[in-house]
């Protein structure tokens, strides 16, 4: 017997082993890695810090204009308050607050208040498909039924008795893919705000949820309900403004394996120090919700209770992840999601979408279904067109933009590299704070 084997033997598994353990701990990193945001070695753009108008070729006189409007439309109780911000070369140069967060309290706004933005929580969605999209987790024209098997089925509406409420489908000559949830053309509706009576009655009686809730309802079970309803029209057909982007907050979950909410705070929202954004906010933040005001007999009052309690960013379960309509920010948390945009995809070295996929999500998606001339839609956001900016009062072409259902606005012109965020809290008001304040910014540039 070879007395050196029982050690070499040794020696060999231990080298074995350790070989095993390098391993492991090499697909742990990996995998811990993968779930993070890189770096971005080939630019490195600081945080939004406040700066001087001039120092980035904004004149200052011309940004009083803005502040003017506001505190005229808050005297003339056009609105009840606002929180108005103007960005430019990554440098916040106007942020101001006007008026009241809540009249019953007298609480006057503040700047680092907090806002619900419901449509605006659209475009976060859209980024985070768009980060799983990059990760190779599937193509834009993949049926979303290869995740969600209920919409296998699904079927466009070809009779309605409005009594029973009850219906009869006929096959869709295309399935639902990820690329039409995204541009609102897969034939979904939006339930109680839909300009259709007929499907705010079939996604009643279904027991879809709609935009918010206090009700302890998680966004996988309302898109469950949604799927087995039928739709507007044949995907790709039309386009028809949705829960589209729900379903892909549930989609989400099932690509990453987390809730939505963990998703958004750990890839998108910490990494951006977006710290103020989320579906919910904690008590210790209850105190800077603004609230929702309307009139009543000429005096702004709280917006009541309706199919939703305007107090659900802060009570109740807390467990509805809203990919279309449920996220609550700031001005300036808002603005740096923007300002990531405008860098192609950095913020402070880090990368949260490549240059060419942004490329691809501000290109035309929907053809001329979108409507009109002055706009395109891309992968969730409405972009300027040539044809708008010779409207005037627009931007350059391909700035982006919407808006939320609680009078929120913003815009961002990659040309020009501004961003302009307006956050009010109103229901039922019609104004024009939100045109003129785009308006006033864009003559304030001055190099």
């Amino acid at each position: 017997m070879n007395p050196g084997y029982p050690s070499c033997t040794v020696a060999v598994a231990i080298r074995k082993i350790s070989y095993l353990s390098a391993c492991l701990l090499l697909c742990a990193t990996v995998a811990v890695t993968s779930l993070a945001q890189t770096p971005s070695r080939a630019s490195y753009s600081s945080p939004l810090l406040e700066s001087s108008p001039e120092s980035v070729g904004m004149s200052p006189e011309r940004l009083e204009r803005i502040d003017r409007m506001l505190r005229e439309a808050v005297d003339e109780q056009q609105i009840p308050g606002a929180v108005a911000l103007v960005a430019r070369k990554g440098k916040i140069v106007f942020l101001r607050a006007y008026g009241m967060s809540d009249h019953q309290t007298q609480r006057a706004l503040r700047t680092d208040d907090i806002f619900r933005i419901a449509s605006q929580t659209k475009a976060i969605t859209s980024t985070a498909v768009m980060m799983l999209w990059e990760e190779g987790h599937f193509q834009l024209d993949d049926p979303i039924s290869n995740w969600i098997p209920e919409f296998k089925d699904t079927g466009v509406l070809k009779t309605f008795d409005k009594d029973s409420v009850t219906w009869t489908t006929e096959p869709v000559k295309t399935p639902i893919t990820i690329r039409h949830l995204l541009t609102h053309t897969s034939g979904l509706g939006y339930g109680v705000i839909d300009g259709d009576d007929r499907f705010k009655k079939m996604y009643a009686k279904a027991g879809v949820t709609d935009l918010f809730t206090t009700e302890p309802v998680t966004i996988g079970e309302s898109v469950r309900k949604l799927a087995k309803l039928p739709l507007h029209h044949h995907p790709g057909e039309k386009f028809t403004y949705s829960e589209g982007l729900d379903v892909l907050g549930y989609f989400i979950e099932i690509v990453s394996g987390m809730t939505f909410e963990a998703f958004l705070k750990e890839r998108l929202f910490e990494p951006l120090g977006m710290h103020d954004t989320g579906f919910y906010q904690p008590a210790s933040k209850a105190s800077r919700l603004v609230s929702v005001q309307t009139k009543k007999d000429g005096e702004w009052v709280r917006f009541p209770v309706t199919f939703y309690d305007p107090d659900y960013p802060i009570k109740g379960a807390k467990t509805f992840f809203s990919g279309g309509a449920g996220l609550s920010s700031t001005a300036k948390d808002y603005a740096t999601f923007l300002q990531m945009y405008l860098n192609k995809g950095e913020l402070n070295g880090v990368r949260i979408l490549s240059r060419t996929t942004i490329d691809t999500m501000m290109h035309n998606q929907t053809g001329d279904l979108f409507g009109g001339v002055d706009k395109h839609y891309g992968l969730a956001f409405g972009v300027v067109t040539e044809e708008g900016q010779a409207r005037g009062g627009l931007g350059s072409p391909g700035t982006f933009d919407w808006g939320g259902y609680f009078n929120t606005q913003y815009f961002a012109d990659p040309q020009e590299n501004v961003i302009g965020v307006l956050m009010k809290q109103t229901q039922q008001i019609g104004e024009p704070t939100g045109w003129k304040a785009r308006q006033l910014i864009g003559q304030a540039i001055d190099d």
